[in-house]
């Protein structure tokens, strides 16, 4: 992995979900009174348009399909869909599981909960068609956070960790593993955990960053 960009990030973000589109990033935010979804400059951090959640809701993982983003909650039981171009409420769809991240493949979404469990489901209304246990070395691998899919690979942060494991999504096999530790000798003693993965599929960079940190990392992924 090679960094050769670094670019302001809000501190005040607890970055729940990232992606890229268009040449800008959108951000999913957390915790109860402070959840948002926000539209964000990836050259400066500034926050271009911000849409606050309801007190009672927290924001986690953010995925797009089409002109929607499709955006979960943590322990509320909904998803949430917007529309991209005016971060406008489109619709609300009950979700029977936890929310943590969340990624779409071209044809289905991807979420995880925190477990070792990864779930697809239809974009149509969110029902379930499929599960994988996410595996390395015949063990399971657990804390799977926010989710990026990109180039045919699940690309996921470990909670609590500096990580990024790299996931076939037919068989949950871990195909490889991202060291981030090297990123945190840019922040300050505020930063928390890792968690955001964007990709931009004309470039093949990454945008990388986490809960209040100050910084956007555009890397490089090399085999």
């Amino acid at each position: 992995m090679k960094s050769w960009r670094v670019s302001p990030h809000d501190p005040s973000a607890f970055t729940q979900g990232l992606l890229f589109a268009d040449g800008l990033l959108y951000e999913s935010t957390g915790l109860y009174g402070k959840s948002s979804l926000r539209r964000v400059s990836p050259e400066t951090g500034r926050v271009l348009k911000q849409v606050s959640l309801s007190r009672e809701l927290f924001g986690e993982g953010l995925a797009l399909r089409g002109s929607e983003l499709v955006q979960l909650t943590w322990r509320e039981h909904l998803v949430l869909f917007w529309d991209l171009d005016t971060l406008q409420p489109v619709k609300t769809l009950p979700y029977p599981f936890e929310g943590w991240g969340l990624a779409f493949d071209g044809e289905r979404f991807i979420a995880s909960d925190g477990s070792s469990t990864l779930r697809f489901f239809r974009p149509e209304d969110f029902s379930l068609v499929r599960e994988v246990t996410v595996t390395a070395g015949g063990r399971e691998v657990d804390r799977i956070n926010e989710l990026e899919y990109a180039e045919g690979k699940i690309y996921a942060n470990l909670w609590y960790e500096d990580l990024v494991v790299v996931v076939d999504p037919q068989s949950g096999a871990v195909v490889g593993w991202l060291d981030c530790s090297l990123l945190r000798q840019e922040l300050g003693s505020e930063a928390e955990v890792m968690n955001g993965i964007a990709f931009d599929p004309e470039s093949g960079n990454f945008y990388l960053t986490g809960k209040n940190w100050p910084w956007m990392f555009l890397v490089r992924i090399e085999e």
